[in-house]
């Protein structure tokens, strides 16, 4: 009889963090979940302290194995670790003592607007879309490093002793659980930095110059699946390798079997993100997406690339009806709420709570709800929330077929709004083609589980995975008359482009503060 061997998942988001196990059959076998605290201390900048990222990491790590081993398994049986995180947050930590410096800069943080524009204004600005494949953008993590290294005393005077490590969340967390041992990233993670070279997967001496960010506080960079150290706790998991890393989006792409050239997923979280597999050759978007590694296996192995379109709102949406309106009491009862009306009569919301991404890439866009009568309800309100992430899917899906030429049938989702049977019909109405959602929608776990599968030998190559999560699909048909789709497609248009330039407006608002 073949012994059942296993591997764990960090997944730590923006809002929560897991760990998951998985058997060698891709199951998941269990897992647990603790919600992760945020602070906002002014408008636009959103902290999360590093050590909470690492406790709830830890706390969700023993109570997994605690049931893990009440199930009747053996943690020995573990063979490897993959760790799967929020993208583009930034962490900065004390190389001595292994304590963060700050509070971590989360991806949807704006403070770095002002630095943003004098980047984009300088004549050699060419060359971070040229080398990196990503356009400068508060979003991306190399300028919430230069706002750290311009403006924190602290992390000054460390640069000038030599003891700041920088990071994304994969090597903060690989850091801590390997006994402040390893200060390594991965392609995909830094991939989203702005300081990476997309072709030579190497940090590029051309663009930390340009950001001014010393080589010497940057992580090492390795691939998305190898053996970068072993967890040192203290613990029942020491020794277990830590094996595979991928930013949460890639790892879902991984994790949906988006294995082939031309394959392509949304993940509805937090954000939304969509991502395009364009084979081994990094393809430079013409229409407003970011070209982006999507995985690479290994040091034998090629990377392979994908084309991405990122929304910066989406289930945080919902969030802000529970927590700031208090229109719901719960997230999931924007459903409920949502399938109690046929459309949103005539309402219209662009959820640009901190600009918009991809493909507008307009940090001077406000959220905007266009459309309100007197007949309006929670219900239209409701449902035009789940609306405002199709649209701005179809948006980010009009780019894709452009760029690739050729146009997408049908588009994989995961994520935890993708639980919503009324939001994915939705977004089989607005996008106009079939939308398919596995049974089991842990594929960011189950991505980076497969990463660190692959280095530790319970997986020799991705065709092993060819069943895994294949069974109960959910496919979703477009019901919506087409003409009705393009009439609903060109008001929500309307409705960005009265979205924009608001930034304006708040500055003209303070300067005359000042003035009083």
């Amino acid at each position: 009889m073949t012994v059942k061997q296993f591997i764990g998942a960090v997944d730590q988001g923006t809002t929560s963090s897991r760990f998951l196990i998985f058997d060698n059959e891709g199951s998941l076998i269990t897992f647990h979940q603790v919600e992760l605290p945020q602070s906002q201390p002014r408008q636009g900048w959103i902290e999360i302290d590093p050590m909470d990222i690492l406790e709830t990491v830890l706390e969700c790590m023993e109570k997994a194995i605690k049931r893990f081993e009440l199930m009747g398994y053996d943690v020995k049986d573990i063979k490897g670790v993959g760790v799967t995180n929020q993208r583009e947050t930034a962490v900065a930590w004390d190389k001595n003592t292994g304590e963060p410096l700050r509070n971590a800069i989360v991806w949807s943080d704006v403070r770095t607007e002002e630095i943003v524009q004098s980047l984009k204004a300088r004549t050699d600005a060419d060359i971070v879309k040229e080398r990196s494949g990503l356009d400068i953008s508060s979003y991306f993590t190399g300028v919430k490093f230069k706002w750290m290294l311009e403006n924190d005393e602290r992390i000054k005077q460390g640069v000038k002793e030599g003891s700041v490590c920088f990071g994304t969340v994969d090597s903060w967390l690989i850091y801590k659980l390997s006994g402040n041992k390893v200060h390594v990233t991965e392609c995909t993670n830094a991939s989203r930095t702005l300081l990476m070279n997309l072709k030579t997967l190497e940090w590029d001496d051309a663009l930390l110059a340009f950001f001014n960010i010393p080589r010497s506080v940057l992580p090492r960079l390795a691939t998305s699946s190898e053996v970068y150290g072993t967890i040192q706790l203290n613990g029942p998991l020491d020794d277990i390798p830590i094996a595979g890393c991928l930013g949460d989006q890639q790892a879902a792409l991984l994790g949906q079997k988006c294995f082939e050239k031309g394959d392509a997923k949304c993940t509805f979280g937090t954000g939304a993100f969509m991502l395009f597999n364009t084979g081994t050759e990094p393809i430079t978007s013409t229409h407003g997406l970011i070209t982006t590694v999507a995985y690479h296996l290994g040091k034998k192995e090629k990377a392979v690339y994908a084309l991405e379109g990122s929304v910066a709102v989406a289930g945080s949406s919902l969030r802000w009806l529970r927590d700031n309106l208090r229109l719901i009491g719960s997230m999931e009862e924007v459903s409920e709420l949502a399938e109690r009306v046929d459309d949103t009569s005539g309402v219209y919301f662009v959820t640009a709570f901190s600009g918009l991404f991809a493909p507008y890439w307009r940090d001077d866009a406000r959220g905007t709800m266009l459309g309100l009568t007197t007949f309006t309800n929670k219900y239209h309100l409701a449902r035009a929330t789940l609306e405002s992430m199709s649209f701005q899917s179809r948006a980010i899906l009009e780019s894709m077929n452009r760029d690739a030429g050729v146009p997408l049938k049908s588009l994989k989702v995961d994520g935890g709004v993708s639980n919503s049977r009324v939001a994915m019909q939705i977004q089989a109405d607005i996008l106009g083609i079939s939308v398919q959602r596995p049974s089991m929608r842990e594929t960011t776990a189950l991505g980076t589980a497969i990463a660190a599968g692959l280095a530790v030998g319970v997986w020799n190559s991705l065709h092993d995975l060819d069943r895994v999560n294949s069974e109960g699909v959910t496919t979703f048909e477009p019901a919506l008359d087409p003409e009705v789709r393009e009439k609903k497609y060109s008001f929500w248009r309307q409705a960005v482009e009265s979205s924009l330039n608001w930034t304006d407006v708040e500055e003209e608002i303070e300067d005359s503060d000042d003035d009083e």
